[in-house]
């Protein structure tokens, strides 16, 4: 079961329009910590990632037509106030300044959405999305461009009712 840090059970957030589905699913400090113990990761990364907030994106591409994903054109926010997503530069620096294994960093990036992709008609990828924690509702609008050369219209994804998970009591 998911919680959000006001202890309501928290269900995926999916949001649908003519060309594409999306759909946020919160996961709970012991969710990503136990993941990540399962694949070796040492205490010091995981005492880190166990204290954001993640959430796993999926993107399925229900359209005709390419669309570009760029996390550069995803803004979150709480409350009005944009709240920083860290690149996976970041990470990677913070995992190199701390001597973690090589392995384990490249692990850790799978495991991330990437920062750019294109989605064929009926493709479907997806990974996590890492941000402070915070026990208030999240917006989120992200934009995509369209068609072979990102010549088509742009599709705008919103919500505002992305939430981080918290471990039950």
């Amino acid at each position: 079961m998911l919680v959000i840090a006001n202890m309501q059970v928290v269900q995926p957030v999916i949001v649908k329009n003519a060309d594409m589905e999306m759909d946020f699913t919160p996961r709970t400090p012991n969710q990503m910590g136990s993941f990540y113990e399962a694949r070796g990761f040492p205490k010091e990364m995981r005492d880190i990632l166990k204290k954001q907030c993640f959430i796993t994106v999926g993107i399925l591409n229900t359209s005709n037509k390419k669309i570009w994903h760029d996390l550069s054109n995803w803004k979150f926010s709480v409350e009005g106030k944009p709240i920083k997503r860290e690149h996976r530069d970041y990470w990677k620096k913070r995992w190199q300044d701390m001597g973690m294994p090589l392995n384990k960093q490249s692990t850790f990036r799978w495991t991330l959405i990437p920062e750019t992709l294109d989605y064929l008609p009926g493709e479907h990828e997806g990974g996590n999305i890492v941000l402070p924690f915070t026990d208030k509702a999240i917006s989120i609008t992200a934009v995509f461009a369209t068609g072979e050369n990102k010549q088509g219209e742009t599709i705008t994804i919103t919500t505002n009712k992305l939430f981080c998970a918290e471990d039950a009591q």
